[in-house]
């Protein structure tokens, strides 16, 4: 079995900090690349070594293979670890690393060129009799059978980029009238996007719950679920709110979510984390939807419920080892609520905001985890994502962990750009949320902003009738004091010591 010695993250931000802390643990020095942006950034104070990569675009600094692959190379890493986004799924860059003589933390490349492409995850899945959403299972391309195969599944249909993802190259069709015009769009954005164009059609599901697998392969065969997490709350099809365990899914569906699951793994030799995902909809049919070879934003919900630390479990299976537990061996404890803080204004679209954090105080107490990779007086960037924080809280029950982070939330404090915390304390609140009866359309359903900018209201003149109340209370009291408590002194002593 290799040992890895010197961890390289090929990445940034909380991601890049999240990996490096669980790296240092075990005793592996770590490598950070950065940008020109990022040299005062967090996760390169915190690495034991760092290295410029390029100027702030991403295209010319953390999409640039061969600069990192050098700089693991100049500093003798013997692993890279590429997080989430920009290279993880990249099937060329995992190749890379592993003829440039380096192991790279993630799953085989052909395992990311299968689940990269939908119609090929689709198909591999297929194998072992995984549910699909009925639709097209090789790429079309000509308008008119397009429309022919849409008629027999039946609208609305949904037309999705196979190199798709993030909600590019996607379009919902309600009717055979908009069809081509939509079909043009689909490609369009597929085209620009990924660079390719081909698209694929499925029956739309209709309010679906998004429901996603947490699962690990080693090298020697073993694969195992660690649960679901619920993902549901999403703008632009993107997700903001994360829970595991799903508030609807039964110890018997979790079990065949779970085995459908591992089977999608199997079907491909897959190895390392990975997450399968797939929609569920209101009779509790559930089908494939696709897989994410990589660690996902909301990894640490997982980690809460199952006390296993996700990215440890991914060094050690790099360097060779087996999975330490059995399937029967996982428990489920307690709940947990995950929402993303990003800079973006929820009453504009939710578009992004740059500034700087005038204020930027974490929550604390018990259950309650943040990570980010800012502090006070640092930049949003432009150049990349705009989440600053992930906000996990995690304890016995759903209403408590609920309660937990509405707290958390109002304790979060941030200034100098706008954020989702609001937004993300109206989903806390909202009877739907609360009660499990959501889907992925809650935000078009329920959310407006003048709802917000109300809220925001509400909670501002409950401070201010709070701190009337003490005031009101406390002139009171001081009075009581001064007529029937004796001399005055006693009093003001009290007022004092208790200030």
């Amino acid at each position: 079995m290799a040992s890895i010695k010197k961890l390289l993250i090929a990445n940034r931000g909380e991601i890049a900090l999240r990996v490096m802390r669980s790296a240092r643990e075990l005793g592996i020095k770590t490598v950070a690349v950065y940008s020109e942006a990022d040299r005062q950034a967090l996760h390169v104070r915190f690495a034991d070594e760092a290295v410029c990569i390029g100027p702030p675009p991403s295209s010319e600094s953390y999409l640039r293979m061969e600069r990192i692959i050098g700089a693991a190379k100049e500093t003798n890493a013997d692993a890279i670890h590429p997080g989430y986004g920009f290279l993880s799924e990249n099937e060329a860059f995992a190749k890379a690393v592993i003829n440039a003589g380096l192991i790279f933390v993630g799953p085989p490349p052909k395992a990311i060129e299968i689940m990269g492409s939908k119609l090929a995850a689709k198909n591999a899945a297929s194998k072992f009799k995984v549910p699909l959403v009925p639709g097209t299972t090789e790429p079309v391309s000509d308008i008119s059978k397009a429309k022919r195969i849409s008629k027999e599944i039946g609208y609305p249909i949904l037309i999705k980029a196979s190199a798709g993802g993030g909600g590019k190259g996607m379009r919902v069709v309600n009717n055979e009238e908009e069809f081509s015009e939509q079909m043009q769009r689909a490609v369009s954005e597929a085209t620009s996007a990924f660079g390719d164009g081909s698209v694929f059609i499925e029956k739309y599901v209709t309010r679906p719950r998004h429901i996603e697998f947490q699962i690990f392969g080693d090298q020697h065969g073993n694969v195992v679920h660690l649960f679901e997490r619920e993902c549901s709350i999403q703008r632009r099809h993107q997700k903001v709110v994360e829970e595991a365990p799903s508030s609807v899914l039964t110890p018997e569906l979790r079990a065949k979510m779970g085995e459908a699951a591992i089977n999608v793994a199997r079907s491909c030799g897959y190895y390392n984390a990975g997450t399968v995902e797939f929609i569920l909809d209101e009779n509790k049919n559930f089908y494939f939807l696709e897989m994410n070879t990589r660690l996902q934003v909301e990894h640490p919900v997982t980690e809460q419920i199952t006390g296993i630390d996700l990215v440890k479990l991914q060094i050690k299976i790099a360097e060779g080892e087996k999975i330490p537990f059995r399937q029967e061996e996982l428990k489920i404890h307690g709940h947990a609520v995950e929402v993303r803080v990003y800079a973006e204004d929820p009453a504009n679209n939710f578009l992004p905001d740059i500034g700087t954090l005038k204020t930027y105080r974490r929550p604390q107490g018990h259950g309650i985890r943040v990570d980010d990779g800012f502090e006070e007086g640092m930049s949003i960037p432009f150049y990349y994502d705009p989440m600053i924080a992930k906000m996990i809280c995690h304890a016995d029950t759903r209403e408590a962990a609920i309660e937990k982070m509405i707290r958390a939330i109002d304790e979060f404090q941030i200034t100098g750009v706008e954020t989702t915390l609001g937004f993300c304390k109206f989903v806390m609140e909202h009877e739907a949320f609360r009660s499990g009866n959501f889907d992925t359309m809650f935000v078009e359903q329920f959310f407006k902003p003048e709802l917000l900018n109300k809220s925001v209201i509400d909670s501002a003149i409950a401070i201010i009738a709070s701190t009337l109340a003490a005031k009101v209370f406390e002139e009171a009291t001081n009075g009581t004091s001064n007529h029937d408590s004796g001399p005055a002194e006693t009093s003001s002593r009290w007022k004092a010591n208790r200030t």
